[in-house]
């Protein structure tokens, strides 16, 4: 499994674990070295690429975008189960068409929620990575100033927050964005508030509060989002099997 990693205080983080029990090898690749991301996706079986401080666009800052979108137009066009997770979701969004702006009313930062939609009404609708969620609300840790505003045409919504309507996407068959970061802790939390400290007091935003309030979730965070990457990492392995067998 292919994990693209933008900076070093944005890695798989709390979620680490969950992933490192799928059959197929986790293979993390630093932004930091470009000439480490592969050209293609030959030899894995999946593919997550992690949040990052730049945008989804911002190849003149980070010219090793253009490959990652190529990466995950390759990932949906082929099967290969992909999640994109904040800067992740953006890329994955535009490089399928959709398009991806400043947020209208600022910046969603610290502990949220977002809320999932109902199950679908025709049996076997449900999703297979967030298909646990329908209709509910769960917790969350936010940090982007950009978000999706406008989904690739074949993709479809599965959550939503009160001001990011694409909170969780799916496209294709086997891959999903979410804008949120599912891999944050309160060691996460504690390392961004000292990275965007300067923007924090501009949008007059409480750094101590943010972290305290994701280490009283912490527990619940894990629970929910440990259990959403651990049946990613079911996927892949059903993947790996597939082709063992096949």
């Amino acid at each position: 499994m292919l994990v693209i990693q933008h900076q070093s205080n944005a890695g798989l983080g709390a979620i680490s674990s969950s992933f490192e029990s799928a059959a197929a090898r986790v293979d993390v690749r630093s932004a930091e070295n470009p000439g480490a991301i592969p050209e293609t996706l030959a030899g894995f079986d999946g593919l997550v690429v992690l949040g990052g401080s730049m945008g989804p666009e911002d190849d003149a800052v980070a010219p090793w975008l253009s490959r990652v979108r190529e990466l995950l137009r390759e990932g949906v066009a082929s099967g290969v189960p992909t999640l994109g997770i904040c800067l992740g979701a953006q890329l994955l969004a535009v490089a399928h068409g959709g398009r991806v702006t400043p947020m209208a009313h600022g910046p969603e930062i610290g502990l949220d929620t977002v809320t999932f939609a109902g199950r679908g009404a025709t049996p076997g609708e449900e999703d297979p990575l967030f298909g646990p969620f329908a209709g509910a609300s769960v917790p969350v840790v936010q940090w982007h100033y950009l978000a999706v505003a406008a989904l690739p045409s074949a993709a479809r919504r599965l959550a939503s927050s009160d001001r990011c309507p694409n909170q969780v996407f799916a496209l294709g068959g086997a891959a999903w964005g979410v804008q949120f970061h599912p891999e944050a802790s309160s060691v996460s939390a504690a390392d961004w508030v000292i990275e965007d400290a300067e923007n924090l007091e501009q949008l007059a935003i409480d750094a101590a509060s943010i972290v305290s309030r994701v280490t009283a979730a912490e527990p619940e965070l894990l629970r929910v989002w440990g259990g959403v990457a651990g049946r990613f990492a079911g996927i892949v392995d059903a993947r790996v099997r597939a082709q063992r067998t096949g």
